[in-house]
């Protein structure tokens, strides 16, 4: 007996107001896979970071990035990084317009601040700021050709 009940993905065959198409299963497995990607290079930057030595000077002095951390902080973090990573289930589960809409509103934003918070950083944070800005670019893109036509 299974815990987990997956739904049944509608073959072509069946009728055209079918709920989920295997195209639309595509592209939502794709978008959640690339803001799962983002958020890994998202986490890795930032772990990668504490081996720097200005970095822990910083939070030895109880700051980052010019900022007190304390509850305010760690608040603010949670919720810039909480709907990058309710977007990973959001994608899947929610009604496509809504999924499609907060895709392409929720990943040029994170890419603006993503880009923004790379300005001066070491090479590494670079590099990891330009892939991660690169799939949300691919989310965006993804995001936008979403139930389009082909001709379109």
């Amino acid at each position: 007996m299974s815990l987990i009940r997956t739904p049944a993905i509608p073959s072509e065959q069946q009728d055209a107001g079918a709920s989920l198409s295997v195209e639309d299963l595509a592209v939502r497995v794709r978008l959640a896979s690339m803001w799962t990607a983002m958020l890994f290079l998202f986490a890795y930057v930032d772990i990668f970071g504490l081996f720097r030595p200005d970095v822990r000077a910083e939070l030895d002095a109880g700051r980052m990035a010019g900022f007190d951390v304390g509850e305010a902080f760690l608040l603010g973090v949670t919720g810039y990084i909480t709907p990058a990573c309710l977007m990973v289930a959001a994608t899947v589960v929610a009604r496509p317009a809504l999924a499609r809409t907060a895709n392409l509103v929720l990943a040029p934003l994170y890419a603006l601040t993503i880009v923004g918070g790379a300005v001066g950083e070491w090479w590494y944070y670079v590099v990891g700021s330009a892939l991660e800005a690169a799939l949300l670019v691919g989310i965006t893109v993804t995001a936008w050709r979403w139930g389009r036509s082909p001709t379109a």
